[in-house]
């Protein structure tokens, strides 16, 4: 799991970052399209709506990013 951030605004929205989830047995990449200001919630949300709802739930996730997750909610 990992954020791109810093991309030209796209899409309908507007978007300008990527949330990528990557399934480490599939090797299967998943690109989210988000805003980089996202809230926790919001994010985890998203990962629920269009990622595990279709695909299944995670039995772990790695991040290379602080073990604390930083938002404002």
């Amino acid at each position: 799991m990992d954020w791109v951030t810093a991309l030209p605004p796209g899409g309908d929205r507007s978007y300008n970052a990527c949330l990528v989830l990557v399934d480490r047995y599939r090797k299967n990449p998943m690109f989210l399209p988000c805003h980089k200001d996202d809230t926790a919630m919001y994010t985890a949300i998203m990962i629920w709506n269009k990622a595990i709802r279709h695909t299944y739930l995670f039995q772990n996730i790695i991040s290379d990013r602080d073990p604390k997750f930083t938002s404002a909610l």
